[in-house]
């Protein structure tokens, strides 16, 4: 789902501005100064967040270490060389969910912030991935492949962080889809490198390892196209993508719906810049959907992509949390 905006806030933090603009058709008239009267405007209702009852999952540990298990079966038969399988958490509130997207971005900075209200739903989170990013002829792929828990700890993160680098199960799925990135952008693009490679990148519960692959734009390619001829990524799905897929629809219990798609811009000069759609919450009928995946392989332990699963959705249920104690006063 893209939008067309007709108005755009843009917050400057660093001078403490607001750029507003406004696209306008041929013999529209301007409403720009009715924009600045709402944006004085203070009177408005403000809710508390509240929690109904415990968060749970569609599957339980057991069934998801079970779903491991096949994975790594088809791994090992040749069906696929990786497939990222995930699960889902529910949790059932009342009041205001925008406390739990101030409470994530405070607990789990990330490059991509995002809260969509599209009326019946919301779509708001703290991604970490970039998907695809285009800026004039330049197409780029940041993959992140391979996931550690962060205990905070200065020396115990840096022993986490060898560990990741020289693990070989890590180092086979990041290899995978490094090379998996270069395959997408070969398809409408020349000259394509590795920009950076392995780099250990550290968030507030989790490191991960990322590279980044890019390659200049074909004469006369349409970046949009270009863009769709990369998703879904590589790290939410598995590879070969179809196979991965049709192997995916057989063993997740339910559809995906966000997780794993792109949020982010398409400017009208064809620049963009997209988002996976990971430590993502959607909100609809009152309840917080959240999930996170991990990339199976042959060498792949059914307790230890449990607890990256884990890992992943620790700063979500902590910003859950968080919101529940922030009150109005």
């Amino acid at each position: 789902l893209y939008i067309l905006y007709r108005y755009m806030l843009i917050f400057d933090h660093f001078k403490n501005e607001i750029t507003i603009v406004e696209l306008l058709g041929d013999g529209e008239e301007s409403r720009l100064s009715r924009v600045e009267m709402l944006m004085n405007v203070r009177n408005f209702a403000l809710y508390n967040f509240f929690l109904e009852d415990k968060a749970y999952s569609t599957i339980t540990d057991e069934e998801f270490k079970a779903d491991v298990r096949r994975g790594v079966q088809h791994c090992l038969k040749g069906d696929v060389f990786q497939i990222v399988l995930s699960r889902r958490f529910v949790q059932r509130f009342s009041g205001d969910d925008f406390k739990v997207y101030r409470a994530l971005r405070s607990i789990n900075p990330s490059p991509y912030l995002f809260y969509f209200d599209f009326g019946g739903y919301r779509i708001f989170g703290s991604s970490p991935e970039t998907h695809c990013k285009i800026k004039g002829s330049r197409i780029s792929i940041d993959p992140i492949a391979g996931t550690t828990r962060r205990t905070g700890n200065y020396k115990e993160d840096m022993k986490a962080m060898e560990f990741l680098m020289n693990d070989p199960k890590e180092n086979a799925e990041h290899v995978m889809l490094v090379e998996l990135a270069g395959d997408d952008l070969s398809r409408n693009a020349h000259d394509v490198k590795v920009d950076f490679y392995k780099e250990p990148q550290f968030y507030s519960h989790v490191i991960h390892l990322v590279s980044r692959v890019s390659g200049m734009l074909d004469e006369g390619t349409d970046p949009i196209k270009a863009f769709f001829d990369t998703f879904p990524a590589g790290t939410v799905s598995g590879a070969p993508k179809v196979p991965a897929m049709q192997l995916i629809a057989e063993i997740e219990k339910h559809n995906r719906g966000a997780y794993g798609g792109c949020i982010g811009f398409i400017g009208l000069n064809g620049d963009l810049n997209q988002a996976i759609t990971i430590r993502t919450f959607v909100s609809r009928n009152n309840e917080l959907w959240y999930q996170a995946g991990a990339g199976i392989v042959a060498q792949s332990n059914d307790e230890y992509e449990l607890q990256e699963v884990n890992s992943k959705l620790h700063a979500l249920k902590k910003a859950i949390d968080k919101a529940s104690s922030l009150v109005n006063v």
